[in-house]
């Protein structure tokens, strides 16, 4: 071979062998070292992960009545990336959802990739819109599953049950305070589009399946509590309180029955509420809780045997000075039983009370009823009440306590107090939730009544029981509370509402009555409290007058709802009206007031 051929074709070798090494050593660098880089840079352009939404657990009663649901609607969402006509949709998708096309503009032109266009759309609306970009070969719109959250009984119960935002994640009542069991875990898949915006089924990749929220189950009975949210909208129309609260309890097993305050707001129309409306007042207002109070340092003198029910105690024929300042009675009372401090609502025989235990003892009784502190219930915002130590006292504050002032508390703290004399001295934890289950009715937590403490002995809160059933009587405080063919034990309270830039309000009162039925065999504790009632004539506004009666109707149809056996003398004179057994969908249609009890004998307090 010539030698100079030879020479060329090895050259011509020689630069193959370096242009393959070359594209070899490009290739490996590709393939190899750089690999991940650009595998992620066609994933962020072509597979997108999508997000599977777990459904949001239901809420429902003690009667497994639904209270807040899910029903399917779908979120319109853009990827910029994959838009093939900007103007043509804007125009399409602003008309088909009623936005605004200069708001939409904004959105699809932003500079992000992932634009969430409307959420909570109407299936019909999306499946036309749909209909609509696919007839137009319009593409980088998609749709996303999603659900909304329902309320079906409006504002019915709307401060314990609550809301979710746009996320889905609880923000009041039990929808925030049960969020890790209603929220669920969302899943995901990754999936590919091709150029034409459409999914690559084969090349699906990871999935991860969502697990749906679990259900909860309160302890309110929806009947009970149409009963309740009846009757305080016909106090407050009555009476146009600024504020008022009714909580109905098992004193047995902490269960809240039902609870209702006003003002109250539509959770299905919850943009629309004002903050004054949201509040759950039974759980984060504070009131100077008056006369009903007493029972405190009733049972603190009874429960230390420094007193009988039948001690007669000087009440000072209705003033009394002490610590250099005068303390006076609604009436001129001389010597009264124990039993007859609580029945005539004696604030210097409860004061004396206090006075025979002494200050410690006393705020320890005090704290031993749960006041001070919070009750534990599952609701969120909870306050924990005011209470100060002995040290902080003045001179005469162990004589103003047990009447109920200079101390603050919440409503469901009251009422537990109560239910702590109603179940025979046993302070007990506010339950709202019943129980968590799975979507299939499977059982993942039951919660069971909780005694905190024995904070009286049994003999001691039948001694108070006994003197609060003179109370609901026609020589007590309360006859208008009095319930045909039962027995009631309860105890009034009127206190002088507190101006918040110091001393009292002239004229204004924040009136209660809290009490039990049937007095021997508790089947609820009730509490009713107006904040500012408006009344005729000043001298009728009082808890006994106002709150007492409430109180009455209440009791009376909640005893009917729960087919209670009265009395049994009681009905040999006084025949009780028996109502048929119906289910909790029929007791709730029931929605007449009870009919209104004309008060002719007012007495104060």
């Amino acid at each position: 071979m010539n030698p100079n051929s030879r020479g060329r074709c090895v050259l011509v070798c020689v630069v193959l062998i370096i242009l393959f090494s070359i594209f070899s050593f490009r290739l490996i660098y590709l393939q190899a070292i750089k690999h991940d880089e650009y595998a992620g840079l066609a994933a962020k352009k072509n597979v997108y992960q999508q997000i599977i939404h777990a459904e949001r657990g239901s809420i429902l009663d003690a009667n497994n009545e639904v209270l807040a649901h899910n029903i399917p609607v779908e979120t319109v969402v853009a990827d910029a990336t994959h838009l093939n006509d900007v103007d043509a949709i804007i125009e399409l998708v602003s008309r088909e959802l009623r936005l605004p096309s200069e708001q939409l503009g904004e959105k699809l032109n932003s500079g992000r990739r992932y634009v969430v266009i409307k959420r909570e759309v109407p299936a019909a609306t999306a499946r036309a819109l749909r209909e609509k970009l696919r007839a137009n070969n319009l593409r980088g719109i998609y749709f996303e599953d999603d659900a909304t959250r329902i309320y079906p009984n409006g504002s019915m119960l709307c401060h314990v049950i609550g809301f979710t935002d746009f996320d889905h994640h609880g923000i009041q009542g039990v929808e925030a305070s049960m969020e890790e069991y209603l929220h669920g875990q969302d899943g995901y898949r990754f999936i590919e589009h091709n150029r034409a915006g459409k999914e690559i089924v084969p090349y699906r990749g990871q999935e991860r399946a969502p697990r749906d929220g679990y259900q909860v189950h309160l302890t309110i009975d929806l009947g009970l509590q149409n009963i309740v949210e009846n009757e305080i909208d016909a106090a407050m129309h009555q009476y146009s309180p600024q504020k008022a609260t009714i909580i109905l309890m098992r004193p047995q097993t902490g269960e809240i029955m039902a609870m209702a305050n006003r003002p109250n707001f539509d959770l299905n129309l919850r943009s629309e509420a004002k903050p004054e409306q949201m509040k759950n007042r039974a759980v984060i207002d504070m009131m100077e809780p008056g006369s009903t109070f007493k029972i405190v340092a009733a049972a603190a003198a009874l429960n230390e045997r420094k007193v009988r029910p039948d001690s007669s105690i000087f009440c000072e024929n209705g003033l009394w000075n002490f610590g250099g300042t005068a303390l006076h009675d609604h009436r001129t009372f001389s010597y009264l039983s124990v039993r007859e401090i609580l029945v005539k609502s004696s604030n210097i025989g409860a004061a004396k009370l206090a006075l025979t235990v002494g200050d410690q003892k006393f705020y320890e009784y005090i704290r031993r009823f749960g006041f001070g502190e919070r009750t534990g219930i599952e609701l969120p915002g909870e306050i924990n009440g005011l209470l100060r130590p002995p040290r902080s006292w003045s001179k005469i504050s162990i004589t103003r306590i047990p009447m109920g002032h200079e101390i603050g508390v919440t409503p469901l703290q009251m009422t537990v107090a109560m239910a702590t004399i109603a179940n025979g001295g046993n302070l007990i934890m506010p339950r709202i939730v019943k129980s968590i289950t799975t979507p299939d009715g499977k059982t993942i937590s039951s919660l069971s009544p909780t005694v905190l403490r024995q904070v009286i002995s049994p003999e001691t809160a039948r001694e108070i029981g006994d003197a609060l059933r003179g109370v609901v009587s026609d020589s007590g405080t309360a006859a208008a509370a009095a319930v045909p063919g039962f027995v009631i034990a309860g105890k009034t309270g009127t206190a002088q509402k507190v101006d918040p830039h110091g001393g009292y309000e002239h004229g204004k009162y924040v009136v209660s009555f809290a009490g039990y039925l049937p007095a021997d065999h508790p089947e609820f504790v009730g509490l009713v409290v107006l904040d500012d009632a408006h009344t005729s004539k000043p001298e009728l506004n009082y808890g006994g007058l106002v709150a007492g009666p409430i109180f009455s109707r209440v009791a009376e149809r909640a005893a009917r709802y729960l087919d209670l056996e009265p009395h049994e003398e009681i009905r040999k004179a006084i025949p009780v009206q028996r109502v048929e057994k119906s289910t909790p969908a029929e007791r709730v249609r029931r929605t007449a007031p009870a009919e209104r009890i004309a008060l002719t004998n007012a007495s104060r307090n």
